[in-house]
């Protein structure tokens, strides 16, 4: 097959979306099959570029690092709000219809799919345009239950309140716009069987479950952490956003300090709320380490470092249908996972035994759990069973031979 790839995140840049594709491309092409690729220049996650070569220009054609073939697109630097990022997006998605046609539409360079991926969402949109054009299936991948976060995470944020019927009106029109997207697609796409059967409910006819993968064998087994004295540590590794909700967190290690009992939280990563966590920690006196991003070479080291490894995201109803994708390493690690969770992924780790889960957006529970892992630290200690699932579950080479198959489906 030759698949052609629509997304807004694309290596060079380091995040979840370009950790999949860069996991599943190669093997595709190890298949056998072609792929194209059209995506902008790296600007995420700031939203301005960082500089970059003649081949990541918009405009430029190159072959990537697996085989596959390159188009940059036209891009707009962006911050961190939804209108200005949706505005990259949309001048993003405009340009891989325009680029699409232009390069795709000959019988030599025709894919035999089209595959457009959430997070943008407007990628969906030209996903839906060259499927017409172009007369071939289309495959709709949403990572992210969007446009279902719109609203509880108050992305509209910052807009004048003259704006606010105005933002109602836009999201409604979003979910209309996004619901007819899929149903164009003959097949969707998720990474959760939670969100699967949202989508089943709203009439979708086929989706598939992909679930987000991580480089397994890249991952240390360690086990529990044999501890000598000191302060009971927690790593946080991730994205520092707002559908994190990091501050039950900070608030928590306070607690724990307030009642004496030495904590280290370690938060490394970076996001929209890193500087606001800053902040809190430093009002709070709370004792927390604030690392920012680092190599990924170093990411190992953390790990071990830790006594029990921070899972968290806020109590939106949309986040049940999520599983973090790097829940997936800190499962494969074997180390004791601190789950602030609820839905789907807060019941892979009461069912694998791979750590403790408290409510989301409860300082309080999470204290509390901190303060009896301490005193009883025979509870850090798992049995493996969690790393288990996660090879069964997140194994790039077994999800690349099941997104074939669907794509194969598709195709005939």
């Amino acid at each position: 097959m030759h698949i052609a790839l629509i997304t807004h995140h694309y290596a060079p840049e380091v995040g979840a979306p370009q950790r999949r594709w860069g996991a599943l491309i190669p093997r595709f092409i190890e298949a056998g099959h072609s792929v194209s690729v059209l995506a902008p220049p790296p600007h995420y996650s700031t939203g301005v570029p960082l500089q970059f070569s003649a081949d990541e220009r918009p405009g430029a054609s190159t072959v990537g690092e697996h085989g596959e073939q390159i188009y940059r697109l036209r891009y707009r630097a962006h911050g961190l709000d939804l209108v200005s990022r949706t505005v990259d997006q949309g001048i993003t998605a405009t340009d891989a219809v325009t680029r699409g046609m232009r390069e795709l539409t000959p019988r030599s360079h025709r894919p035999d799919v089209v595959v457009a991926t959430v997070p943008g969402m407007p990628s969906i949109g030209a996903g839906v345009a060259l499927r017409r054009w172009l007369r071939v299936p289309l495959v709709v991948e949403m990572r992210d239950a969007w446009p279902d976060l719109i609203e509880p995470s108050d992305m509209w944020a910052g807009s004048t309140r003259k704006r606010r019927g105005w933002r109602g009106a836009m999201t409604s029109q979003a979910h209309k716009a996004m619901t007819h997207a899929q149903h164009e697609a003959a097949t969707i796409v998720t990474t959760t069987r939670a969100f699967a059967e949202v989508l089943r409910s709203r009439d979708m006819d086929r989706v598939e479950v992909i679930r987000n993968g991580a480089y397994l064998d890249e991952v240390p087994r360690l086990g529990m952490r044999v501890r000598t004295g000191g302060p009971f540590r927690v790593l946080y590794l991730g994205t520092v956003g707002r559908s994190q909700g990091l501050a039950s967190a900070v608030r928590a290690s306070a607690i724990l300090r307030s009642r004496g009992i030495p904590i280290e939280l370690r938060i490394v990563g970076s996001g929209a709320d890193y500087d606001a966590l800053v902040a809190l920690a430093e009002s709070l006196g709370a004792p927390v380490e604030f690392l920012g991003k680092v190599p990924r070479a170093e990411v190992p080291a953390h790990f071990a470092w830790a006594d029990t490894l921070l899972i968290s995201l806020r109590s939106w109803e949309p986040l049940k249908w999520t599983v973090p994708s790097k829940m997936y390493e800190c499962l494969a690690t074997g180390r004791h996972i601190t789950a602030v969770l609820a839905g789907e992924a807060a019941e892979i780790i009461r069912s694998t035994g791979a750590g403790d889960v408290v409510p989301p957006e409860d300082p309080a529970a999470l204290a509390d759990l901190w303060t009896h892992l301490v005193s009883d630290p025979r509870r850090l200690e798992m049995d493996g069973a969690g790393r288990a699932w996660a090879f069964r579950h997140a194994n790039f080479e077994i999800l690349a031979a099941r997104y074939l198959g669907i794509l194969t489906d598709v195709v005939e």
